[in-house]
Parts: C-alpha cells; sequence; structure tokens
C-alpha cells in the first residue's frame, strides 16, 4: 500500500487514517445527538428535515462542479431504490432511540458490514471472504453481548428490547445501500449519486409523511431540536460524506468500512464525556469485544493488497 494519495492530492497514509478517525467519531456523535432529538419530532418528520437540509447544503457543491443537470426518468428510478434503504433506516432509527440507549444502536450498527456482505454474497455474487466472517463473528458476540447484557438466560429466551428490534429492522435497510449503490451505479460522480438520493428521498419522504406535516406544532419545537437537525445534516451526512470519499481513493472500501466497529467504543467515550456516566462493566467488556474486528479487517486488507471484494462504499 502507498502513503500517499494516488488520485487528486497527495495524502499521506497516517493522515487519511485520522480522516477515517475524524469521520467514525461524527459518525458516532449521530448516535447520541439522534437519541437526543428523538422524541422532539415524529420520526418521519425528523428525517424529512435531514434529508431536505442535507440536499439544501450539498446544491451550492453540485452546482459549482458538476452542473444541476436534471437525471434521466431511469437514472432517478436508481436514486429512488437507494434512497428507500437510507429512508427506512434513519426513520427506524429515529422511531428506535425513542425505546433504546444510543450505545446499543452503536452496537447493533456494527453487524451492517457483515450483512451487506451477505447481501452481497447474494445480489452480486461477490465472496465474503474469511477475514470479513471472522470480523462478523466478533461484532455479532459483542453486539449480543451488549444487547442481553451478557445474560445467557435473557439470549436464551431471545428478551429483546422493542427499541433494538426496531433499530435491527433499520439495520437490514441500511445494510442493502451499499450492495444497491453497486448494482446500480453507472460511472456517475459519487458526489452526484448522493445528492440525487438525498433529494429523491425528500420526496419519497413527503409521499409517506407529508400529511403530518400540517399537524406539527412548530411553535413548540425546541431550539434542541433545530440544531441537533442541522448537526446531523452538516456533520454526519455532508461532511462525513466527503471524509469517506477521500479516504476511499487510497485505503479502499474494506480498511473504510472497518471503522464503523469503532462507533461502539466511541459513542461510550461520548456519553461518558457528556456526563451520562458508564454502563456497566460487563456491558464495556461487550463494546471491546467489537474492538478486534476492526484489526481483523485491516489486516485481511493488507494480506489481499486491497483486492477482496466487500460491498461497502462511501455514502
Amino acid at each position: 500500500m502507498n502513503n500517499t494519495n494516488t488520485q487528486g492530492g497527495s495524502l499521506p497514509l497516517w493522515l487519511l487514517h485520522a480522516l477515517m478517525l475524524c469521520a467514525a467519531t461524527l459518525v458516532s456523535t449521530s448516535f447520541t445527538v439522534g437519541k437526543a432529538i428523538a422524541s422532539g419530532l415524529d420520526p418521519a418528520i425528523l428525517t424529512l428535515i435531514r434529508f431536505i437540509v442535507a440536499s439544501l447544503l450539498f446544491l451550492p457543491y453540485i452546482h459549482l462542479h458538476y452542473g444541476l443537470k436534471r437525471p434521466s426518468f431511469e437514472a432517478l428510478f436508481r436514486y429512488s431504490i437507494i434512497s428507500g434503504a437510507l429512508i427506512a433506516f434513519f426513520w427506524l432509527m429515529f422511531a428506535a432511540l425513542r425505546s433504546t440507549t444510543a450505545l446499543n444502536t452503536s452496537v447493533i450498527f456494527t453487524l451492517v458490514p457483515g450483512i451487506s456482505g451477505i447481501y452481497s454474497a447474494i445480489i452480486l455474487k461477490e465472496r465474503l471472504g474469511r477475514y470479513r466472517l471472522l470480523a462478523l463473528l466478533f461484532a455479532m458476540t459483542g453486539a449480543l453481548w451488549v444487547i442481553f447484557q451478557g445474560n445467557i438466560e435473557r439470549l436464551l429466551h431471545l428478551q429483546l428490547g422493542r427499541g433494538d428490534l426496531v433499530f435491527f429492522y433499520g439495520c437490514l435497510f441500511m445494510a442493502a445501500y451499499t450492495p444497491l449503490v453497486k448494482l446500480l451505479h453507472r460511472g456517475e460522480s459519487m458526489a452526484v449519486m448522493t445528492f440525487w438520493v438525498l433529494v429523491t428521498g425528500s420526496f419519497w419522504l413527503l409521499i409517506l409523511g407529508g400529511s403530518r406535516i400540517p399537524g406539527v406544532a412548530w411553535q413548540n419545537v425546541e431550539p434542541l431540536v433545530w440544531s441537533g437537525i442541522l448537526y446531523l445534516a452538516i456533520f454526519c451526512t455532508i461532511i462525513t460524506f466527503f471524509l469517506t470519499q477521500v479516504a476511499t481513493l487510497s485505503l479502499g472500501p474494506t480498511r473504510v468500512m472497518a471503522y464503523s466497529y469503532l462507533y461502539p467504543p466511541m459513542v461510550l467515550v461520548i456519553d461518558w464525556f457528556l456526563g451520562h456516566g458508564l454502563p456497566p462493566m460487563r456491558t464495556i467488556f461487550g463494546v471491546l469485544l467489537i474492538v478486534p474486528a476492526m484489526i481483523i479487517v485491516q489486516h485481511g486488507a493488507d494480506l489481499n493488497n486491497g483486492k477482496e471484494q466487500v460491498a461497502e462504499k462511501p455514502e
């Protein structure tokens, strides 16, 4: 692996990994921020506003670099399929955060790369690879440990919280996102595709939840909710997209995907920093079980020299 980015500007390897650590930190904050604002608005309305704000913020960049050309009906159809998966995820995420914790959702989210790989094996006929399967095993073990609080009795009886179950359903949709991107991508810029995915997603949400808008008491929406939506749109959508895009050019999608396994420990630290305290030690142990998945995937990428096929693409 070269120490510089061969496409675009030349960036040292340490800086690319630093960018991904920054992106992972920002994504990790989305679970805590989402938890803080989840009760402030209907999940569909929250998701709608986030998509519209992100689209509007993305618009000047797209217009400046690519021109705002109306895509064909066929392209809009492709973008609408992809955005449908994202909408389902974010909608269910906000619904889940009303009755579960930011830590639990971040832990469950670590199952997404593995599920995405399974989808890719079915849809795209891609090989999962032993390193990705091993990483999935560590992630699943840690996730189950945290969700069931290290209690074998709860695991055997599948005593799963409603919020955790709802978020898991959302992750099934999120895992379909990257295989769908690879399946439906037709050579256009990823920035252009991302913009139109956000736009078509906004229209989906208007169709599905637009009837609820007149019933919203906008004057009662707290400033915390508005600032949270703005934060999610700017830092957890736009900025993370560009950081991931830059890093993927040199690190490859395998290494970039591996950073999602750092979300749980980062959420744990963020919650502690915000004064929410630490969970029981057995829960922390479950979180630490997930971290080796990050090392395994990075090591697998090195051995395969970036040639191992994976489904992940930058969001």
